[in-house]
C-alpha cells in the first residue's frame, strides 16, 4: 500500500476522518454515569478496525488487584493470543504496560528472539505485524491496547497517533469514573467487568450452539439486543444463559 492508499492519508481523507471524528463522540457517548467498562472497551477495539483498518485487536486491563486480564478481543484468536501473554509472561501488551510506553514490531518474523512463543503463535495465525499502545495517563497504567494487521504495511506514525489517541480517551473514562468514586467501587466495578467477560463469553457459546451462529455473529446479536433495550449487555447474556432470551438474526437487525 502506498502512502497515497493509506486509510488516513490521501482522497480518502475527509471521509476517513469524519468516521474518526464519529468514533471520538461514540466513546465519549459511553462515559455516562455508571458507564458500562466492556462495551468501553469492545467499542474501542471496534473503532480501531473500523478507523485503523486493522485485522484483530484486543485488550488488557488491570483488575482491582493489579492483574492484568483480557477485557476485549475482535476474535477468539486474538483472545487466544492475549491470555498466552499473560500465561507466559512475554509479548507486546505486557511490555507496553510495563514500560508505560507504545511497543511496536512492523515485521513480527524480526522478533522471535524477543517473544519467542508469541511470535510463533501469532504468525500461525497470520498476524505479521502488532501495536501495543498503553492506557496510561500521566503516571497511571491500567492496561495495554494491541492491534494487529495480517498484511503490510504496518500502522503509519499518524495511524499510531490515532490508535493512542483513542486509547487515551478510554483511559481518562475509567480515570475519571475512580475519581467521583471510592476506591472500593472502582474496585467492585472492574471485577463486575471481569466477571461479566465471564458470562458473555458463556451466552456466545450458548447462542453459537443453539441457532447455529458463529461466535462473532451471537456477540453482535446480544450486543445490539442489549443498546436498542438500554440494557446492560451482561444482562442480556445472563438471560441467554438460562434460557429466558432466544435472540435471532431478526433481533440484531431491529426487525
Amino acid at each position: 500500500m502506498t502512502d497515497d492508499q493509506s486509510p488516513l492519508i490521501g482522497n480518502g481523507r475527509t471521509d476517513r476522518n469524519a468516521l474518526l471524528a464519529e468514533r471520538f463522540v461514540d466513546l465519549a457517548d459511553t462515559l455516562v454515569d455508571d458507564f458500562d467498562v466492556v462495551d468501553l472497551m469492545e467499542t474501542l477495539v471496534a473503532t480501531c478496525g473500523d478507523v485503523l483498518h486493522t485485522s484483530a485487536a484486543g485488550l488488557l486491563l488491570h483488575d482491582a488487584q493489579g492483574a492484568l486480564h483480557v477485557v476485549a478481543s475482535s476474535s477468539d484468536e486474538t483472545r487466544v493470543l492475549e491470555l498466552m501473554q499473560l500465561q507466559n509472561a512475554e509479548g507486546p501488551c505486557l511490555d507496553s504496560v510495563r514500560e508505560a510506553r507504545p511497543v511496536t514490531a512492523e515485521d513480527l518474523a524480526e522478533e522471535r528472539d524477543r517473544w519467542p512463543l508469541f511470535v510463533r503463535a501469532a504468525l500461525e495465525v497470520g498476524y505479521r505485524s502488532v501495536h501495543a499502545m498503553p492506557l496510561r495517563l500521566r503516571n497511571e497504567t491500567i492496561g495495554s491496547l494491541n492491534l494487529f494487521r495480517s498484511e503490510p504495511p504496518a500502522l503509519t506514525l499518524e495511524e499510531q497517533r490515532v490508535a493512542q489517541a483513542l486509547a487515551d480517551v478510554a483511559t481518562i473514562g475509567v480515570l475519571q469514573h475512580r475519581a467521583i468514586s471510592r476506591a472500593s467501587e472502582l474496585a467492585e466495578q472492574l471485577q463486575v467487568a471481569l466477571d461479566s467477560r465471564v458470562v458473555i463469553e458463556q451466552a456466545k457459546g450458548v447462542l453459537a450452539e443453539r441457532r447455529g451462529f458463529d461466535m462473532a455473529t451471537a456477540f453482535e446479536l446480544m450486543r445490539r439486543h442489549a443498546r436498542d433495550n438500554n440494557r446492560r449487555l451482561s444482562a442480556v447474556a445472563e438471560e441467554v444463559i438460562v434460557g429466558r432470551s432466544e435472540l435471532t438474526i431478526k433481533d440484531a437487525m431491529g426487525d
